[in-house]
């Protein structure tokens, strides 16, 4: 299932409340300020805070 990035306009950072940068390369939505990884499995974008991967 490809991810719909229409979403993008409607979800933000649970944290930090900022828009998200969609990462297809990692299949993943970024969060800059909060620097997180949200992964996206089947499509759907996985917003929970703890299953986010830290970015350096």
């Amino acid at each position: 299932m490809e991810f719909n990035k229409e979403i993008l306009k409607s979800i933000v950072c649970p944290l930090s409340k900022e828009r998200l940068i969609y990462d297809e390369k990692n299949n993943c939505l970024i969060a800059q300020t909060s620097k997180l990884a949200y992964p996206i499995k089947e499509g759907i974008p996985i917003m929970i805070v703890e299953e986010a991967k830290k970015l350096d």
